[in-house]
C-alpha cells in the first residue's frame, strides 16, 4: 500500500521529496503529494518535528520518564487524565501502558530541580494521580528510530604490552 511505504520513509526522514519517494516507490510526484495532503487532513500524519541530540549543544536538557498510576474517571477512562497531563509545555509524550502502573509521561526540563518542580506542583496534585515514580535519562543512543551517536569501527582500548 503506498500509505504505508511513504510512511514508513518518511518516518526515518521527514524532509525527503515528493520527487525522491516517487522514485523510490516507482510513483508519481503528484500522488505522493496528494496521498501525504490526504494523511494530514486524517491525522495519519500528526507533524514532522525534528530528531534533536541535545548532547551536542550548549543547551542543557534533562529528560525524564514517570510512571504514573492513575484512578480512570468514570465514562472517560484515562483520555480526560492523559489528556490533562498532554496539555503542559513541559511534557514531550504521554503512552497508555498496561503493567504496574497506567501512564508513562516523559518530560523535558533545563535541570533535575525543574523536573522534580513539575512533578510535585503540576503533576502529582492532580486529583486523579495516586502516585508517580521518576527516571532520569542518563544518556540517549537511539530514538524515533535512529541513533543518536556514532558507531565505532575501531577498538579505542589501549593496547598494553608486557
Amino acid at each position: 500500500m503506498l500509505q504505508e511505504k511513504i510512511l514508513r520513509n518518511i518516518s526515518k526522514n521527514a524532509r525527503m521529496t515528493a520527487e525522491d519517494l516517487a522514485a523510490m516507490l516507482d510513483s508519481t510526484p503528484e500522488e505522493i503529494n496528494e496521498t501525504i495532503r490526504s494523511m494530514e487532513q486524517d491525522g495519519v500524519i500528526c507533524g514532522y518535528p525534528a530528531l534533536i541530540n541535545w548532547e551536542k549543544t550548549d543547551n542543557e536538557v534533562v529528560t525524564a520518564l514517570i510512571e504514573v498510576k492513575v484512578t480512570p474517571q468514570r465514562g472517560r477512562g484515562f483520555d480526560k487524565v492523559a489528556e490533562r497531563i498532554y496539555q503542559f509545555d513541559e511534557v514531550a509524550s504521554v503512552y497508555l501502558m498496561s503493567g504496574g502502573f497506567d501512564l508513562t509521561v516523559m518530560i523535558e526540563g533545563k535541570s533535575m530541580k525543574e523536573v522534580a518542580r513539575f512533578v510535585t506542583t503540576k503533576l502529582a496534585p492532580m486529583e486523579s494521580i495516586m502516585s508517580t515514580a521518576t527516571y532520569f535519562v542518563l544518556k540517549k543512543y537511539k530514538e524515533h528510530g535512529l541513533p543518536l551517536v556514532k558507531e565505532r569501527n575501531e577498538d579505542e582500548r589501549m593496547l598494553i604490552v608486557p
